[in-house]
């Protein structure tokens, strides 16, 4: 239930994104820097490549097919390595092996919002697939993950085991492209703005508290 006196915080993301993490980080530096708002954030999927098979593909072969070799790959994620120092986030890109397809990931983000958990499943996500090289494709560890959000890890196995919630997951994305997104992270903050990629804390707080002052004045 949203509590309508909160501010709301959209953020579009998948958990296959380097800078979504980034940008995790920064939204809690932002949360940290304006304690006097109440804000709500609410995690939403996006794909940024739809076509991976549901077992995933070679974490090798898929970066050299995008960056046209493992050199230029390597280059590009030397400076997301950098960026994620900054953040405190220790990025283990070599423990990967696997480019998971990852709608399971987003269901298991989806369910996770009925118990407020949200939060705690994405950070361990995150965590699994960037600093541990987990394979989250294979249910086990996705109910592994649920379990130790607090979840029902039980419940989650079995939910896992059908197509549950999969239309509803793949309609949210298609939501989100139609609505413009073609990158991530996306915040919509409070419904109205939009602030595109892994912006900074100070950005972030600055949007938050500038749509906290705009709805102050809009229901004065």
């Amino acid at each position: 239930m949203t509590d309508t006196s909160a501010i709301t915080v959209d953020v579009i993301s998948d958990v296959m994104c380097p800078w979504c993490y980034i940008g995790k980080r920064r939204l809690e530096a932002a949360l940290a820097a304006v304690p006097d708002l109440k804000v709500e954030v609410r995690w939403h999927p996006f794909q940024l490549d739809a076509t991976l098979p549901k077992a995933g593909k070679d974490r090798q072969q898929y970066l050299s097919d995008k960056f046209g070799g493992m050199e230029r790959a390597s280059a590009f994620y030397q400076q997301i390595e950098a960026a994620g120092e900054e953040e405190g986030i220790p990025f283990a890109f070599d423990k990967i092996t696997l480019s998971p397809n990852t709608l399971d990931s987003h269901r298991l983000i989806l369910w996770s919002r009925a118990d407020d958990l949200q939060d705690e499943v994405v950070e361990r996500l995150f965590k699994a697939y960037f600093v541990d090289g987990e394979d989250l494709t294979r249910p086990e560890t996705l109910v592994a993950i649920a379990e130790d959000a607090g979840m029902q890890s039980d419940l989650v196995e079995q939910l896992l085991e059908t197509d549950s919630d999969l239309d509803k997951t793949e309609k949210q994305i298609g939501q989100a492209q139609e609505m413009g997104v073609t990158g991530v992270p996306c915040f919509i903050i409070d419904g109205r703005f939009a602030v595109a990629g892994a912006e900074k804390a100070e950005t972030l707080a600055a949007a938050l508290r500038h749509a906290e002052e705009t709805k102050t004045s809009e229901t004065a």
